[in-house]
């Protein structure tokens, strides 16, 4: 009876039989390549299976129960090979040619190593990872970022401000000072991509001008590895970042924890001058400020869980803590009169701390629901503390009063807490995409200022400079988008709308602003590649542009007796308009862009003859549009040299009402320029150099005006003992240029400032890789019972 069963079962048998394949390997001479590594992929680029050649060069596949595969092969001093094969079609021997990367000058062995730049439908994407960059963080990483410019610390795409920054499509929770400290914890080595999106698709929230997605790299290796790493970095002062990476991988479960530590001292100079035309009087103030920070911890969890071949899980959690940054600055100030000479004068001594806590959890799920379809639930919550205390002394001596000390005390504390649930659908057939979600955020903030001085000897809290801020945003957003692949064109179109309700309390004094408004955000691409492989593209996109929480804080923040900070609580929203044509071809990647905002909000400066104060405050401006052309090319001159060339010409316009209520009209044409060059002088320990400039021409923002800068900079890398160990030596701003003058004129406005923000730095940094460092005992993916019911 079981003769008879088996032979009944025998078809099913025959056809469950897997598909095997021989080739071999060879170099353009034909001769043998053995122990090349062979790695194979499926269609979805999930990993099947790795070998390597034979002596002979041979190699078989066998067990592979698909019908197709992509087969990668790679061998040190031959270029790397990829193809796609056709299982059922590939009945004879596969023949392999590997054609040699390198070449020899000088008894110098070079090859390439360079960061690559694919511009996709919809967003430009900067690949980092294994490049000569990745041993920089990630702020430094952004400033290389093509499109991306960082001046005086505000990263802009494009010249447009206001930009989101997200970590794997998460958001970050950090602006200012905050941001650029975690991002320079963020080691450049555990970044996969940076992908610039100006016009952000529909699955995006429309908040910012611009997207930069941060992609962390995901482990493949199985077992356990480690990275230890340390970086020391000298610019007036020292500072020092020293981690530990961790990663195990084993079946389904992959998990990575890293930790980093840290510390320094931080500087920055600085020469105030403001013109009071009513009083003939010239005041200029001189500040060197000192902050030291003895522990910035940087903490990232990551774990992985597929349930089944359908399900995935995953659990992340990020977190920033700084517990205290300290300094005490000494700021003189000379009063000059009408003879240009000096007729009063006062001494600011602050004395201040803060400290900043940043956490951010998230929780996802995906699961494919049929070989077209699935479906993604993610959930996430970040919560920010920021706390800043200081003390000012100032000693006045004006002419015809008594000298005297003047002290008071502020305490300033913001809490921000995020929730945010999202879910999101796709279908994807051959030549039709389908996405569509709906997200629920709820932000709850809450800031207090505690405003006391000394009288009689005796600390007295001022409520009436004393506030508290409540701010409530809760925002729901539904989406839909849909590709069209039609030949050698790409169609792409969206439209996203969100329900924004929010509430603003003041309590000193007493003011609430409730708003509540839905929009409608649309977005549309269109690319075409012509056979030599020539492409266009156009796209539109409507951005949002809401403030900062800490923008909306209006309790003055002093920074000495004349001279403050303010927020708006009644700080519109800005609307964008971006629309961009683009052309790439051969590594040129060309952008014609457009940018029309309407109502953006910024921070400006303004004098009050009347209290000789110099306030410094976020207000919309009544509008503002840019138009320019970007340029990036990556030149490779030789195997073993690459030079790369980042630029933009654009001309800004602003428009702003005056404090003598009239508008005024503020434009420049804006160039930024980056060239580097990148040399590699030996291929077996990967030891690489590289040159650059950057230059910036004057530009605006609001009343300012802001003069023109350049730097140059000078990175070496080079690794040891079987490439475990990293070296790397850093110089920026070689020639100390990145000072700027800042500078507002019109009407009875006439003031400006000299900024240098301490970026000459020397800085060494060791990594050192241990455990597991490359893919060995991969097992061929089998068809599990969910994939069969695909």
């Amino acid at each position: 009876m079981y003769k008879i069963f088996l032979f009944l079962l025998f078809p099913v048998f025959l056809s469950a039989q897997t598909n095997v394949v021989k080739g071999s390997v060879t170099d353009a001479g034909n001769g043998k390549v053995s122990s090349a590594d062979i790695t194979v992929y499926n269609l979805k680029n999930e990993l099947i299976k790795t070998l390597k050649t034979d002596e002979n060069g041979h190699f078989s596949l066998e067990g592979i129960a698909v019908d197709s595969i992509k087969i990668a092969v790679k061998k040190a001093d031959y270029a790397p090979f990829e193809r796609i094969v056709g299982l059922q079609k590939e009945k004879e021997l596969l023949k392999i040619i590997l054609k040699k990367e390198t070449q020899e000058i000088e008894a110098v062995v070079m090859t390439k190593q360079k960061p690559v730049v694919t511009r996709k439908v919809d967003r430009l994407e900067f690949n980092v990872e294994n490049s000569n960059i990745s041993s920089l963080n990630a702020w430094e990483i952004l400033k290389k970022t093509p499109n991306v410019t960082i001046n005086n610390d505000v990263i802009a795409v494009k010249g447009g401000t206001g930009i989101l920054v997200t970590i794997n499509d998460k958001k970050v929770m950090l602006t200012g000072e905050e941001l650029k400290n975690f991002l320079e914890n963020t080691q450049g080595d555990e970044i996969k991509s940076v992908e610039v999106i100006t016009n952000p698709p529909a699955k995006y929230e429309a908040s910012g001008s611009a997207v930069l997605n941060i992609i962390i790299k995901k482990n493949k290796i199985e077992g356990y590895r480690g990275i230890v790493s340390s970086k020391y970095v000298q610019t007036q002062y020292a500072k020092g970042v020293a981690g530990i990476s961790q990663y195990y991988k084993k079946d389904k479960l992959s998990l990575m924890g890293s930790y980093y530590r840290g510390f320094g001292t931080y500087y920055r100079e600085g020469t105030d001058y403001v013109n009071y035309q009513e009083s003939q009087t010239r005041w200029v103030s001189t500040m060197n400020r000192k902050d030291k920070n003895n522990a910035q911890n940087t903490v990232n969890f990551n774990a992985e869980y597929e349930i089944d071949s359908l399900t995935n899980l995953s659990l992340n959690y990020s977190g920033y803590f700084s517990p205290k940054s300290f300094g005490t600055c000494v700021v003189p100030t000379l009063i000059y009169n009408s003879q240009n000479i000096i007729e009063s004068d006062y001494t600011t001594i602050n004395d201040h701390q803060s400290r900043t806590i940043n956490n951010s959890l998230s929780f996802q799920i995906d699961r494919k629901l049929n070989k077209k379809s699935s479906l993604s639930w993610i959930s996430y919550f970040t919560g920010n503390n920021v706390d800043k205390y200081q003390n000012v002394l100032t000693h006045l001596n004006f002419a015809g009063q008594t000298p005297k000390d003047d002290n008071f005390f502020t305490q300033n504390k913001a809490d921000v807490k995020l929730y945010s649930t999202q879910a999101d659908y796709q279908w994807k057939g051959e030549k039709v995409e389908l996405e569509s979600g709906a997200k629920y955020s709820f932000v709850k903030t809450k800031s207090g200022l505690d405003f006391s001085d000394n009288e009689n000897g005796n600390l007295q809290l001022r409520p009436e400079k004393s506030s508290i801020f409540d701010y409530k945003e809760h925002n729901f957003a539904v989406y839909s988008s849909l590709a069209y692949h039609l030949g050698k064109w790409n169609f792409k179109g969206g439209l996203r709308a969100e329900m924004t309700d929010l509430e603003g309390v003041v309590s000193e004094p007493y003011e609430q602003n409730k708003n509540n408004y839905w929009s409608l955000f649309p977005t549309f691409y269109a690319q075409y590649t012509t056979e030599n492989k020539h492409e266009f593209g156009f796209s539109y996109g409507k951005r949002i542009s809401r403030p900062s929480y800490s923008w909306l804080n209006p309790a003055k923040s002093y920074y000495n007796l004349f001279s403050y900070y303010q927020g708006d609580p009644k700080l519109k929203a800005t609307i964008i308009h971006n629309l961009n044509l683009t052309y790439s071809w051969k590594g040129w990647n060309l952008d014609l862009y457009y940018r029309k905002e309407i109502y953006p909000s910024m921070e400006i400066s303004y004098q009050e003859p009347s209290t000789n104060n110099l306030i410094y405050y976020f207000t919309n401006i009544e509008k503002g549009q840019a138009f320019g052309a970007s340029l990036y090319k990556s030149f490779q001159i030789k195997p073993w040299w690459t030079l790369i060339l980042s630029e933009n010409l654009e001309h800004n316009e602003n428009y702003f009402k005056g404090t003598d209520d009239l508008l005024y009209k503020n434009k420049v044409w804006n160039w930024v320029s980056n060239i580097s060059t990148a040399f590699t002088l030996d291929k077996s320990s990967d030891w690489k150099i590289e040159a650059g400039h950057k230059y910036y021409s004057p530009g605006i923002q609001g009343t300012f005006t802001i003069s023109s800068a350049w730097s140059a900079y000078f990175v070496m890398n080079r690794k040891f003992f079987r490439k475990k160990l990293e070296a790397s030596l850093i110089f920026n701003d070689i020639f100390r240029t990145m000072g700027q003058k800042v500078s507002t004129k019109y009407a009875n406005q006439d003031n400006y400032f000299l900024d240098y923000s301490d970026d000459r730095s020397f800085t060494l940094s060791l990594k050192f890789n241990f455990g597991n460092q490359s893919v060995k005992n991969a097992r061929t993916i089998k068809k599990t019972d969910e994939q069969d019911r695909l």
